[in-house]
């Protein structure tokens, strides 16, 4: 076999290469609160254990202290070269406090420490993600409120179906984003599990209190295996997932605005700060806000494949695949957060317009099923009663009328059990005959606004403080 010539050029730019293809300080350095409160935390549980002494944990803890307020002026300076936020934080500790900085790393892994600052960054960022649903939610239900008369038709298949109010439609939207809250508030109880005390994968030989460490960073509970608490990353799987969910009913009601805002429809006018005009056309108002959150909904769903095919091929227990995943979960948070907050926005200045809506549904056939339904009240079957409507509405159809327009003589061609009283059936009587748990008639809509904005209050009354965003 021949040797391979040297080349020290080719070394260096190798070495270079290596380096700038491993690093991820650009992307972990926001995990900078995490990393420090978890050296803290661990410093002194050395010291209450007796592996260092208390002064040399003191020192530790100054040390780190005057790091985060570094980080926090802007006067730290990061160096690419450390690979990441851990090795930075480490370097700059060893030239604050000198060699007894090297105690900091015992009974500790590379591996422990990233896993658990990375699940007290998940739970921050469920956190923050509870906190921006629950805006959102907010900004619903004062549209509700507003709308608790305001009438348009409800569509399936984006054609005419029912009316319904527009107080109903709101809290339909409430109730998906209801669920996306539930699924953060599950992704935070995944990352609320404390890894550190793991080691590498097998765990320390040290009598460490893993459970005074979990007390201190406010973990609710300890890693039950030490292979599993360094390889797994569910919790970002978990928070991803929901973040992909949540851009999806997101995307619907950004789609639903969209199409609301154009003239065809012409039901709502959105706020200026959330449009803009075009460079050609001095006409036009594009719905710029609710595009972008209905495209990023893309991005998120891409966030997802990318984590969950990340994940299914790694043998116990870490491998450096994981350090990619971390910034799937950073990625995940800052599309999801913004667009919550454009969605708030979006409605809070949206203008909806109460009379388009109200002929939309006066001026359709969306009270063929009310017709429907009289001559069910008359003792004919309902599959009967939809073919004689149906055929009723196409004749109308075929004269260039819809079923409001039609006479008593026209309504008792089609069935002799028709009588005076088809003539007042209305958008308002039809609402106010849905009156059911669930259903769109005023006085049950008015329980729901109630028992949501209930909800909610108490939601936020009892979710965890978020915390900044870093």
């Amino acid at each position: 076999m021949i040797p391979p010539r040297k080349d020290p050029a080719a070394a260096a730019r190798g070495a270079e290469l290596a380096s700038d293809f491993t690093v991820s300080l650009h992307y972990d350095r926001r995990m900078y609160r995490e990393d420090v409160a978890g050296s803290i935390a661990h410093a002194r549980m050395l010291a209450q254990q007796g592996i260092i002494t208390p002064a040399d944990a003191e020192k530790i803890v100054g040390g780190l202290r005057r790091i985060e307020q570094e980080i926090e002026c802007g006067s730290f300076n990061w160096r690419p070269d450390l690979e990441d936020i851990h090795m930075n934080v480490e370097a700059r500790l060893f030239e604050i406090v000198g060699d007894v900085a090297g105690k900091l790393h015992t009974a500790r892994s590379r591996n422990d420490q990233v896993a658990t600052d990375t699940r007290l960054y998940a739970k921050g960022a469920a956190g923050r993600a509870m906190a921006a649903v629950h805006d959102a939610q907010a900004a619903l239900l004062d549209m509700a409120d507003a709308h608790l008369a305001t009438v348009l038709p409800g569509y399936t298949h984006l054609q005419r179906g029912q009316p319904v109010l527009l107080a109903h439609h709101m809290l339909a939207h409430f109730e998906a984003l209801e669920r996306d809250a539930g699924r953060f508030q599950a992704a935070r109880r995944c990352a609320d599990v404390l890894p550190l005390g793991s080691g590498a994968l097998a765990g320390v030989p040290y009598p460490v209190d893993r459970e005074f460490v979990a007390e201190e960073l406010g973990f609710s509970s300890i890693s039950r295996n030490s292979m599993d608490a360094v390889a797994d990353r569910d919790f970002v799987l978990d928070f991803v997932s929901a973040s992909a969910v949540c851009m999806t009913h997101l995307s619907r009601l950004a789609e639903e605005l969209v199409i609301w805002s154009t003239e065809e429809f012409a039901f709502v006018r959105l706020g200026e700060s959330y449009t803009s005009g075009s460079s050609i056309m001095p006409q036009k108002r594009n719905p710029d806000f609710a595009e972008l959150v209905r495209a990023r909904t893309g991005r998120t769903h891409g966030l997802l494949t990318a984590a969950l095919a990340t994940m299914k091929g790694l043998p116990l227990t870490y491998n450096m695949d994981l350090q990619e995943v971390k910034e799937l979960l950073f990625d995940a948070e800052d599309i999801l957060l913004p667009s919550l907050t454009a969605a708030a926005g979006l409605l809070r200045t949206a203008e909806f317009n109460t009379d388009r809506m109200r002929r939309a549904a006066e001026e359709s056939d969306v009270l063929a099923t009310d017709v429907a339904d009289y001559l069910v009240a008359k003792g004919l079957p309902f599959r009967e009663a939809h073919i004689i409507v149906s055929q009723l509405a196409r004749r109308a159809a075929r004269s260039g009328k819809r079923l409001r327009d039609l006479s008593l003589d026209d309504y008792r061609a089609a069935s002799p059990l028709f009588d005076a009283g088809v003539l007042d059936i209305s958008v308002d009587s039809a609402i106010a005959a849905r009156d059911v748990a669930g259903g769109t008639a005023p006085r049950r809509v008015e329980a729901a606004l109630a028992e949501a904005k209930a909800r909610l209050a108490a939601a936020r009354r009892d979710s965890p403080s978020p915390g900044p965003r870093t």
